[in-house]
């Protein structure tokens, strides 16, 4: 695979350690009785986390993700980050409503990508209404179309090193990685088995998807916070 040519405007900072036996198991999930060898430490070594490890983890301001049993947190989002989401999120919205195209999604929701049973959080989801049925109560049971992700400097090397082989392994057809940092935005969609980039645009320029057929945005508009 080849990725686009970009360069983090920050190295990424080492995560906190986590200290998980001081803090109080809120997450309000059902977890079975045998999920949890009581031999086994806990939290476990990198590498090693499970999905069992993962229904531990506490509701408290961090977003926790496993990914190829390699624990990430990811601090709780800038307003900068939540303006351009929110941008997004109404454009997408009123052109997936206009169009009966399916379904959208923000973060927090839980995707079940089929190459891991931990699921993931994309700041942003569509799922096409060919494939309303991925949609089930606990989250997304699949691959949805497309996928967005806002880089901050905190979280671009997960995003563009970590979760774009996921997507793409998973197939996900159309992937968004915008870098509030830059302000540009960047467009791969699923060629194969690989992704292609499908444009990158910054300032005065407009960006359009190619599973949504007809969306355009201005980038200015995303990032007008």
């Amino acid at each position: 695979m080849v990725l686009p040519q970009i360069a983090p405007t920050t190295a990424p900072p080492a995560p906190p350690v986590v200290r998980l036996a001081q803090r109080p198991v809120e997450r309000k999930r059902v977890i079975p009785r045998k999920a949890f060898a009581p031999d086994r430490a806990w939290p476990p070594p990198q590498g090693q986390w499970t999905y069992a490890d993962w229904l531990r983890l506490p509701e408290d301001g961090w977003r926790y993700e496993v990914i190829k049993g390699e624990l990430y947190m990811t601090p709780g989002p800038s307003t900068q980050h939540q303006g351009v989401c929110l941008n997004l999120t109404l454009a997408f919205a009123a052109f997936v409503n206009r169009r009966l195209a399916g379904k959208l999604f923000f973060a927090p929701i839980d995707v079940y990508l089929p190459v891991q049973e931990t699921p993931v959080q994309p700041d942003l989801l569509f799922v096409s209404a060919e494939r309303a049925s991925i949609i089930s109560e606990r989250g997304i049971e699949g691959a949805p179309d497309l996928v967005v992700e806002i880089a901050s400097p905190n979280t671009w090397w997960k995003d563009m090193r970590v979760k774009l082989p996921l997507y793409q392994e998973s197939s996900v057809r159309e992937y968004w990685m915008i870098d509030i940092t830059t302000k540009i935005v960047h467009v791969l969609t699923l060629r194969g088995l690989h992704y292609a980039t499908l444009g990158q645009w910054g300032s005065g320029q407009t960006v359009a998807s190619e599973v949504l057929d007809g969306f355009e945005i201005a980038v200015d508009a995303i990032f007008a916070v």
